[in-house]
């Protein structure tokens, strides 16, 4: 009998015990947790992250393939799958931001980036009407404590491309392809003559607008005037418009390779874009981070430091914008060397990169 009676209350302490354990480890698993400061975050694996492009497309050579690349990144160094916990929306026009924006709400994303500042006013207007969601708005800025807004400076590598395109110029005429005529390309556009004029006063700087980011067939129109004129450098900045210029530089280059004509890149590094046979005509790329800037806001919300609220600025003194050096053959250690002479005053204070018609007209007049 006591045998008996000390197997049942052994098997009652162990039993006991068991459930003590099970209770202990209730605040330590795998997908939930707190962090340093005792606060309740989400874990990892239940993370989303989605984006909405503008209407350039997912895969326009430029802009919104550089932010997916940025949130394929994250979700690569992770361990994670695409449509699991990251995906994006694809816009094939303005009407489609809202809705797309919304169902990636509705499917549970926790953070949502806008590409574009065409897509701001839907950011705004969703941040409104889903507080507890964090959003991205990428090139312009949104006052919502749930929206962070991503900027560049433009200007600032977009004045050494126009070093480059100075320096590499026969004919002393150059050209700038914009999208749509806006604030952010006149950016592109102010820092492009302003670094041009910076080391030849005298060239001449043609300036045409195609008015939308997805029409490369103006864009190859645009550019064939140009090159007909007698121009032989074009810097675009007008997302997937922009595969029209390298379009027609190459048809060019194939029919005459001893023409010298090129063309330079925007957001991403454009170099295999102006691959043609034993050529290339891509001169080099204005580089503009989005991708990283993509990533490095996913990590923060992920790990419970979204900067709600914020305007994050990214320029040449932290790599936010570059200048591509891919095609060693025709960037020549001359010009990579006033490149790198530009950017020193430029990162120290010594210039003030203009991003405005006006500002740069005042720039050039004190040359």
């Amino acid at each position: 009998m006591k045998n008996r009676n000390f197997l049942l209350l052994f098997a009652m302490l162990l039993s006991l015990g068991m459930i003590l354990v099970a209770c202990g480890d209730s605040g330590e698993s795998e997908s939930s947790g707190s962090d340093s400061d005792g606060n309740k975050s989400e874990g990892s694996g239940d993370f989303k992250a989605g984006m909405v492009t503008d209407v350039g497309g997912v895969d326009d050579k430029s802009f919104n393939q550089s932010a997916w690349e940025g949130l394929q990144a994250w979700g690569e160094e992770h361990g994670f799958e695409k449509g699991t916990n990251f995906d994006y929306i694809q816009s094939n026009e303005d009407a489609d931001y809202m809705p797309n924006i919304t169902r990636l709400v509705r499917d549970d994303y926790n953070l949502i980036f806008g590409i574009g500042y065409k897509l701001a006013d839907a950011i705004s207007k969703s941040a409104e009407q889903y507080p507890d969601t964090n959003f991205s708005i990428v090139d312009s800025v949104v006052d919502q404590p749930n929206v962070v807004s991503i900027t560049f400076k433009e200007q600032q590598g977009s004045f050494l491309v126009g070093v480059a395109a100075a320096k590499k110029t026969k004919t002393n005429k150059i050209g700038f392809v914009g999208g749509t005529d806006s604030e952010l390309i006149n950016k592109f556009e102010s820092g492009y003559i302003a670094g041009a004029k910076s080391v030849n006063p005298d060239i001449e700087v043609e300036v045409q607008y195609a008015g939308a980011f997805d029409a490369p067939d103006d864009g190859k129109l645009i550019a064939s005037s140009m090159y007909n004129d007698g121009i032989d450098v074009i810097y675009h900045s007008s997302g997937a418009t922009g595969n029209g210029v390298f379009a027609q530089a190459k048809d060019i280059k194939k029919n005459n390779p001893e023409k010298e004509i090129w063309v330079i890149g925007v957001d991403r590094d454009q170099y295999d874009e102006g691959q043609i046979g034993d050529y290339n005509v891509t001169l080099t790329s204005m580089v503009k981070r989005v991708d990283l800037a993509v990533q490095d806001v996913s990590n923060k919300a992920m790990n419970g430091e979204f900067p709600g609220g914020e305007v994050l600025a990214y320029g040449l003194k932290d790599d936010g914008v570059s200048v591509a050096k891919t095609n060693k053959e025709a960037l020549t250690d001359e010009i990579i060397k006033s490149i790198e002479e530009w950017k020193e005053k430029i990162v120290s204070g010594e210039i003030e990169v203009p991003k405005t018609r006006e500002e740069t007209k005042a720039y050039v007049e004190a040359l």
